[in-house]
Order: C-alpha cells, then sequence, then structure tokens
C-alpha cells in the first residue's frame, strides 16, 4: 500500500495519544482510499436460522438517498402489513451504498416511535463502498402487525466540496412463516407454541403483546434522546395496561463526539494539570441507568462498538467491528415492579448516563405482555415485594508525573428484586438477581506518546418465576463479558518534514451464555464467543497518511439449540485472505 496516499479522521486519534495532530473539528481531517474496484464491507454475524427460506412475502419500504440531511427530519414513509400474508417471522434488510469523501454516520430505523435498528455506516472511497444487513425483527411483531403507522430512518450527512460521499439507503421488510415446534418454553404456560429458530431464548422467549417507545415525541432531531450531560434524565410518561403481566425495558444507545471513545478518556485533572487542549475527559467510566419515577430499576455498561473510522480506520476494511453495523441493545426486565405500575396512573421512565460528555443518543422499547383472558375491566394484581438495597462502590484512582502515569476506575454493583403478578396463570413472583463488575486502566508512557487501555465489564442476570407455593416455573441466566484492550505509540515528528509514525494494536471481544429451565426439566442453552485483533501503521504528514497498512482477524463461534455457527475470517491492508465458516441447522426448522 506504499503506493497509496490516504487522508482519514485523524481527530479520532486525539483521544488515543497526545500529539497535536488535528485540532478542531473545523477543520478536520479525512482520507480517500484509491480503491480499484467498489468494496463490499461486512459485519461478521450467525446467519438468520430462516435467510435461506423463501419469504412469505416482501415489503420494499424505503428508497432514499441521504445527501445533506443535518438539521433534518428522519425520512418517514407509511407503513401497514402485506395483505393476505401469513407470516410468525419478520427480518429487516438494510442495504447501503456510497462513494467519495465521507466520515462514518449514525443512522437508525424506527417503526411506529420504536428503534428496532441503529447502525453506523461505513467510510466510503472513491470507487465506492456497498454493505447489507439482515436483523430479526420478530420481537417487534406487534408493532409490525400494526397498520397505517410510519417507518422512520435518520442518516445525518453533511454534502459539500470536502465532503462528497451520498449515502443510498434501501430499507426491505421480509416475513416468513417457520413451522414451530409446541415445546413448553413459557413462563406463563406450558403448552404454548414458541420460536424455536433463534436457540437463545434471552430474557423475553416470545414476542411482547404490546411496544410502547420511549423515545421522543417530535421526529425533528430523531427520535432518540439526545443526552449532553449526565444531570439530564430524559424519558417519557407512560400508562402500563392493568392487564400486564410482565415488561421488558430494551435499552439503546450509542455514543458520540467528545464520548466516542468514552473507555479511553483520562480525567479532568490529566488535562487540566498538562494544558492540553483536549476536551475528552471527565474519566473512562460510563453507565446508562433507568429510573422508573426517578427510582433506579437498571443500569447497562454499553459493549464498546467502535464506528468503522475509529482508532485507525484501516482497521475496518472490509471488515467492519463488532457491532457496528447492528448495534446491541440491551434487556432489563422490570417484571418485579409491575406492582407499583399497574394503578392505572402515568408513570416516568427516565434514561441518563452517568459521567457523560456531549453527546449521547439513548431511547428504549417498552415490551409488555398481557393476560388476554383478563379484558374489560379486569385487572391484574401485582406488588413489590423487595426492592432490596442495591450494592454499588465505585473506586476511583490515579498517579501521574506529566503525561506519563496511570489512571483506574472500577465499579462493582449488585442488585436483587422480587415482585409477584396474579394473572389467570396465577400468583406468580418474579426474582431478578444481577451482579455487574466494571474495570478500567488507562496507561500513558514515554511522554504521552504511549497509551495503553485495558478494560472489561463482566455481568450476570438471574431470573427466577416460581408458583405462590414456590415451585419453580421457569429460570433464566444470563453470563456476559466483554473485554477491550488498546494500544498506541506515535512517534514524535521528525525534524525533516514533521512525519509521524503511529502504530496501534486492538483487541476486542463478545463473549455471552444463556441458559434456561422450567419446572419439567426442559431447558435451552446458548453461547457466543466473538473476538477480534488488529494491528496497524501509518505514517502521517501535515495530517495527511503517505502510507499505511492493516490486519484484522476475527473468530466467531456460536452454539445453540437451533444451530451452530463457527467463523474464521482475515484481512490484510483492505484484502481478504483468509474465511472459512461451518453452519449447522436444526432439521426442525422449515418453513409453511
Amino acid at each position: 500500500m506504499s503506493n497509496l496516499i490516504f487522508f482519514f479522521l485523524i481527530i479520532i486519534l486525539i483521544s488515543f495519544i497526545n500529539a497535536p495532530i488535528c485540532s478542531s473539528l473545523e477543520n478536520p481531517c479525512h482520507f480517500i482510499k484509491h480503491g480499484v474496484i467498489q468494496q463490499k464491507y461486512l459485519e461478521i454475524s450467525r446467519p438468520l436460522p430462516f435467510a435461506n427460506l423463501t419469504p412469505s412475502c416482501t415489503l420494499p419500504i424505503l428508497s432514499h438517498h441521504f445527501g445533506d440531511t443535518i438539521g433534518l427530519p428522519p425520512v418517514s414513509v407509511a407503513y401497514a402489513p402485506p395483505d393476505n400474508c401469513s407470516w410468525n417471522h419478520v427480518a429487516l434488510q438494510f442495504n447501503a451504498s456510497s462513494n467519495g469523501i465521507q466520515y462514518d454516520r449514525i443512522a437508525a430505523v424506527w417503526l411506529d416511535g420504536a428503534d428496532i435498528f441503529r447502525t453506523s455506516t461505513a467510510e466510503p472511497t472513491e470507487n465506492g463502498v456497498f454493505w447489507t444487513v439482515t436483523k430479526d425483527v420478530t420481537r417487534y411483531s406487534s408493532l409490525l402487525a400494526k397498520e397505517d403507522i410510519s417507518l422512520s430512518v435518520m442518516l445525518e450527512n453533511m454534502v459539500n466540496d470536502v465532503y462528497t460521499g451520498v449515502y443510498y439507503v434501501n430499507v426491505t421488510i421480509l416475513y416468513y412463516y417457520i413451522e414451530e415446534m409446541n415445546v413448553p418454553l413459557s413462563s406463563i404456560s406450558t403448552n404454548r407454541k414458541v420460536r424455536m429458530v433463534d436457540g437463545s431464548l434471552g430474557l423475553n422467549e416470545k414476542p411482547a403483546d404490546l411496544i410502547i417507545p420511549i423515545s421522543g415525541n417530535n421526529g425533528g432531531e430523531g427520535f432518540w434522546f439526545r443526552i449532553q450531560s449526565d444531570s439530564e434524565l430524559k424519558g417519557k410518561s407512560v400508562i402500563i395496561p392493568k392487564n400486564t403481566y410482565k415488561a421488558v425495558m430494551e435499552i439503546c444507545v450509542s455514543f458520540h463526539g467528545l464520548d466516542e471513545f468514552w473507555y479511553s478518556n483520562p480525567p479532568d485533572s490529566y488535562i487540566r494539570e498538562n494544558s492540553l487542549t483536549s476536551q475528552r475527559g471527565h474519566g473512562s467510566y460510563r453507565e446508562v441507568l433507568l429510573n422508573i419515577d426517578r427510582n433506579l430499576v437498571g443500569s447497562v455498561v454499553p459493549f464498546p462498538v467502535i464506528y468503522p473510522g475509529g482508532i485507525n480506520p484501516l482497521y475496518w476494511d472490509p471488515i467492519v467491528s463488532i457491532g457496528a453495523f447492528d448495534h446491541p441493545s440491551y434487556d432489563i426486565d422490570i417484571t418485579p415492579f409491575l406492582g407499583d405500575l399497574l394503578d392505572g396512573k402515568s408513570h416516568f421512565m427516565g434514561l441518563k448516563v452517568l459521567d457523560s460528555l456531549p453527546f449521547w443518543l439513548v431511547d428504549a422499547n417498552l415490551h409488555l405482555w398481557v393476560d388476554k383472558q383478563c379484558t374489560s375491566d379486569c385487572e391484574v394484581q401485582g406488588e413489590v415485594v423487595d426492592y432490596g438495597t442495591p450494592d454499588y462502590e465505585l473506586k476511583r484512582s490515579s498517579s501521574f508525573k506529566g503525561l506519563d502515569g496511570s489512571y483506574e476506575v472500577e465499579l462493582k454493583r449488585k442488585s436483587q428484586y422480587h415482585g409477584w403478578v396474579n394473572s389467570s396463570a396465577g400468583n406468580l413472583t418474579t426474582t431478578v438477581s444481577r451482579e455487574l463488575k466494571f474495570k478500567n486502566e488507562i496507561k500513558f508512557d514515554n511522554k504521552g506518546t504511549e497509551k495503553k487501555v485495558e478494560q472489561k465489564v463482566e455481568e450476570e442476570i438471574e431470573i427466577s418465576v416460581v408458583s405462590e407455593t414456590g415451585m419453580k416455573i421457569s429460570h433464566t441466566t444470563m453470563k456476559r463479558e466483554y473485554p477491550l484492550t488498546i494500544t498506541t505509540k506515535t512517534s514524535k515528528p521528525s525534524r525533516e518534514d514533521g512525519t509521524i509514525i503511529m502504530h496501534s494494536e486492538l483487541e476486542n471481544e463478545w463473549n455471552e451464555e444463556k441458559k434456561w429451565s422450567d419446572r419439567d426439566s426442559h431447558s435451552c442453552t446458548s453461547s457466543l464467543k466473538n473476538r477480534q485483533k488488529c494491528k496497524g501503521c501509518m505514517s502521517v504528514q501535515d495530517r495527511i497518511v503517505l502510507q499505511g497498512g492493516a490486519t484484522t482477524e476475527q473468530s466467531y463461534s456460536y452454539n445453540g439449540e437451533a444451530s451452530t455457527y463457527s467463523r474464521e475470517i482475515a484481512a490484510v491492508n483492505g484484502k481478504l485472505v483468509h474465511d472459512t465458516a461451518n453452519y449447522v441447522k436444526s432439521p426442525s426448522v422449515s418453513a409453511m
């Protein structure tokens, strides 16, 4: 790649080094890659078990080019499910392409105000890039069955004489009807047909009967809430139907601006004492809190999604980082609190981000399951038995001498909530236990030109449902961890021409294990191990990368009840050099 000239978003590296390479957003740096062909980008994930089946029907719902869209509202189109189409599973397909010079951008798809897909774009080249993301959106079936609602897409982009890349987007919805197995998986009924194609039941084993968006009412700036500081609490007041027996809050979040690399931010004291101009501070701890009527009921430390222009843009060609094209969302089971919410009154669901800097985009979807045998004036009864006394410990320490030294932050949070709900299925008590561990350490050496970030998030959630007599109805556990390591080294500027050499390495992982069992000893398990390892080097002069190269390796392994999937893939300097996959699907999944 020595004969290629790249410009790139060097502003991103400021958060990892102290060299004054690009000082302001008003004069940003960018890159042009002189590719010889149009490049296909991809995020590694397991195939949807029904992806190779023929859809019952297909709905191309939106085709739009996002040019200079800064300050414009989302693009909205009318939605209604296709007529004469039987379906019980749905996939959303997001196709995008672009060519020219452009930053990576954040985008989202909302259905009736509910955030059903969040993504970031690839950074285009002169000859163009394109990619496709297919997401299982079956969990939003109650919305997808509605008529006379809107589907909205927002992608804020800037086009001018410098940034020429326009993003061309097509959104298609695919509907499938899949024969399902009559297996006792529900915590309410042991004789209900449920989805078997996913194999990882998560915290909600069947689609909710009702979804209430916890999002902004004014779509002028998107339906998400823009959080600028940790003093802001954004949310919405809602009335929970009186026949609700289960509730799960799905949190959707992405981080931008000064907090795009929050996990690498030094403390404010480091910036102040070294007279640095960077505003990326507040340390490296962030946590999204969920409040109901201003009482804390749950929290999320988000996975460190790295956008396609992040750390070293050469890493993400053509394999993008984990979660870049399909941002993860996070479930919090709030069933134990229904006893306080089934009074027919309005209750405030609020979100905030501790220690945050501008800006975060957050919203949520409240998934509700209702007792369909309890209609009209019928009310499900409930009571919060115990809010518990959550254990919370946050420690920070630092030791700096000039530009060198270290900073460490460690969080431990432990909680347990109990509550019962009396519906047509009986009086059932739900207990949600959670333990969260977070540790982050940042080290600076060699007058701040060398930096190492090490972070690990560990979370364990246990949900048990028991009858009034103490008999186990269901038991679910989920263990999740995501370790992250980033190392950057920057040479002193050359006396001859001011050239700076930058070396960087990155390791990022998402590991998850889920288990479910019921009173009849039926059980399901799933596990996921997803790891990326990157290494790169670039030569920078006057904000221009003269030459550089990068390698990216990824291993992906999923084991579930419906399928197993593994893939090993590697890219060197923008070209795939290795790609092997193995996929075994359960024969029980079939289309009707």
